[in-house]
């Protein structure tokens, strides 16, 4: 061995390997420089590394047999007594290693130029991808090429790409993107070139309006192009600073593929149709795009969940079992997008969709979609400070996103943190004027500070906001619920009254089942029972949601109507949603302590804690220690309640205004400071409750009456 290797050192061999490699290492990396700029075909790069690769070994050959010197070229003499000079003793050896030296510097100059990020990958961004224009009058093209480049792109886990309803042209996508506060505006084309195509992608800074990258390449045919645009997704990653690019191998993994562009031309159109709400053209083409690629997991996972959102169950599970084993022919993001949404909607499973989106969010914290459903399912399980973080997070991405400002403005509503709940309110005011829903949390916040006109003031703007009667609707609830929480009963009656009819003229039956029970609740008030019993069951007939059936069973509650309670409760005990469940245990609890089963009640009660551990089932909890002479534990209940006013301020976490039920929180917590005989602080609690109460109300005689006792 040592003599083959004496040979080969003799011979030159090692020499000229080393210069053979660094002179093609040079060659090949300046080529894939300056090779696009030319729009060269992408066969000239890959023939020159074949080249370079198979004409290694005939070089050795070459090397071993002839001999270069400054005689010329020679056949190589084999003697046996020829002396090996050391290794580097000759100016061939400098000569080699300055070639390698160059070859190295020359790669990492090219890489790190080219490769060097715009931003860097912890920094979420966020990217609108325009209409590619496509030349080549083929209109199969339309759309596809713009959402292969989408998919592609947002395998960067800090990628967030705009979502659009159709294929914005530039102008129009500069405009929004400057509205939304969107950092990266991705154009292209698509001409044609010979018999293949040249795809070109320019990304431009929005703020600045400068040219950040532009990539090109060529597809040698039309069922390539797809193919093509994942590569260039690939190649923008690495520009927008994505440090999960692996190599080449699999990339078409983490790309936008298809059997046939026409399978993919009917998944996007139906995807855009399933966006604008046209639900069975959604589904005709979605049908369309699995019968020209029965494997299209994008199209059979697609028309599962539409058909579960539509109410066809079984059709929905049918299509759903064809596409659950090729979610791993789509983008793992793709994947986990369609498992949460069946989770939320087929499976109906909160805490198993909270877990996959909290999962999904650790790996794409950029996904918009994600950090959404992360954040409604953090709200109804009560985690408000997660809903707030995500939203936030949202609001990174698209600072003027005024829909989920006003969300992040309702969340801290819940959470009650007043200010942020103000703040974020006011600053999508001053951008939208007319979004109507965020005067709701700046209303219930000057409510929560003592500012009851202000809280008009913000009501009666709500009323003039937006083109629907919407807000107008829910603006007059909450000046009816002002009315009720200071106990002007009179006033509350005749706006609900009013507004009831204009409900149900406008078709809004939710508003006006909403209006019917809050009605019902101040008849209540005045133990007007047939007329509370009355407004509740119309407020019944025109909506089955949670809010109106747990308001109306809270009616027939305080008049004793226990059959129809007791139908309540076993309605929503059979519902899905813990929500629903707990209800459920705490009406049942209601019932039980009509009965004069005390301990069970508040067994029930508290089991419905257990399961969410909801405002006003701890307020109802509070008052059943109260009348089972157990006060330490109902003031201990009561005195939480105070701190979570927020919660109580849209109870039913659909922000419809029910901050009058905070009116009687120090009424029911002076009646437990009196049984324990804390005369100064029970007489402070009543005085406190006339305060709020400045009109009277049912309970006012009575507190003051307290009152004066305890002097």
């Amino acid at each position: 061995m040592k003599k083959f290797i004496r040979q080969l050192r003799r011979r030159e061999v090692f020499r000229t390997a080393g210069l053979y490699v660094g002179i093609c290492w040079i060659l090949i990396e300046v080529g894939s420089v300056v090779l696009p700029v030319f729009d060269a075909p992408e066969w000239i790069l890959r023939g020159a590394i074949i080249a370079a690769v198979a004409g290694f070994p005939v070089m050795l050959v070459l090397a071993w047999f002839l001999d270069v010197s400054d005689k010329g070229i020679s056949l190589e003499v084999d003697p046996t007594s020829t002396i090996v000079e050391d290794l580097g003793a000759k100016k061939a050896d400098f000569i080699i290693i300055g070639v390698l030296v160059l070859a190295l510097a020359v790669s990492l100059f090219l890489n790190v130029k080219s490769d060097a990020p715009v931003a860097e990958a912890t920094q979420p961004i966020s990217v609108l991808v325009t209409a590619i224009e496509n030349t080549t009058g083929d209109q199969i093209f339309e759309d596809v090429l713009e959402e292969a480049l989408i998919v592609g792109l947002e395998v960067a886990p800090h990628v967030s790409a705009y979502k659009r309803l159709t294929a914005l042209d530039r102008e129009s996508a500069r405009e929004i993107a400057t509205q939304e506060g969107i950092r990266f505006l991705l154009s292209g084309s698509l001409r044609t070139a010979g018999n293949g195509y040249r795809i070109s992608v320019e990304a431009v800074d929005v703020s600045s309006n400068q040219s950040v990258f532009e990539l090109k390449t060529m597809a040698a045919s039309r069922d390539a192009v797809l193919l093509a645009v994942g590569d260039m997704a690939l190649d923008a990653r690495k520009q927008l600073g994505d440090g999960t690019v692996g190599d080449a191998q699999g990339a078409h993994a983490e790309t936008f593929v298809a059997a046939s562009l026409e399978s993919a031309s009917a998944y996007v159109a139906g995807k855009r149709y399933e966006i604008a709400g046209e639900l069975d053209d959604a589904v005709r083409f979605y049908q369309r795009a699995i019968a020209a690629d029965t494997n299209s997991g994008r199209a059979l996972s697609s028309l599962a969940l539409l058909e579960f959102e539509r109410g066809y169950t079984d059709t929905g599970a049918g299509y759903w079992r064809r596409a659950l084993p090729l979610l791993k022919t789509m983008t793992e993001r793709e994947g986990l997008r369609a498992l949460g949404r069946h989770k939320t909607i087929a499976a109906a499973d909160e805490d198993a969709a909270l877990a996959l989106y909290a999962d999904f969010v650790g790996k794409y914290p950029a996904d918009v979609d994600a950090c959404r459903n992360l954040a409604a399912g953090a709200f109804r399980q009560l985690d408000f400070n997660t809903a707030i973080d995500q939203s936030r997070n949202i609001l990174q991405l698209y600072p003027q996103d005024t829909s989920m400002r006003t969300q992040l403005a309702l969340y801290a509503m819940a959470a009650s943190d007043w200010e942020t709940a103000s703040v974020e309110a006011e600053r999508v005011i001053s951008i939208d004027p007319d979004d109507a829903m965020a005067y709701v949390p700046l209303a219930m916040a000057a409510q929560a500070r003592g500012q009851t006109e202000a809280a008009r003031v913000a009501y009666q703007k709500m009323a003039t906001a937006g083109e629907t009667g919407r807000g107008a609707s829910i603006a007059q609830l909450g000046l009816a619920d002002i009315d009720l929480f200071t106990g002007d009963a009179d006033a509350a009656q005749a706006s609900l009254q009013a507004g009831i009819e204009v409900d149900v003229a406008n078709g809004d039956q939710r508003m006006a089942a909403l209006k019917s029970l809050a009605l019902a609740g101040s008849y209540a008030d005045q133990q007007n029972f047939p007329a509370a019993i009355a407004a509740a069951e119309t407020g019944a007939s025109l909506s089955d949601d949670l809010a109106t059936r747990v308001l109306a069973a809270m009616v027939y509650v305080r008049a004793d109507d226990v059959a129809s309670v007791q139908s309540i409760a076993d309605a929503l005990a059979a519902q899905p949603g813990t929500h629903n469940r707990a209800y459920a245990k705490m009406l049942q609890g209601l019932i039980l302590e009509r009965q004069g089963a005390q301990t069970d009640a508040i067994l029930s009660m508290r089991r419905a804690i257990a399961m969410a551990d909801l405002w006003l089932i701890r307020f109802e909890i509070g008052k059943a220690y109260l009348r089972a002479g157990n006060y330490p534990e109902a003031l201990g209940e009561l005195a939480t309640l105070t701190a979570r006013n927020g919660e109580a301020a849209a109870a039913f976490m659909d922000a419809m205004p029910t901050y009058r039920l905070l009116a009687e929180l120090p009424y029911w917590t002076g009646r437990v400071q009196e049984e324990l005989n804390l005369r100064g602080p029970a007489r402070a609690s009543y005085e406190e409750y006339l305060a709020l109460r400045s009109h009277g109300g049912a309970l006012a005689e009575d507190a003051r009456n307290r009152a004066r006792s305890l002097d």
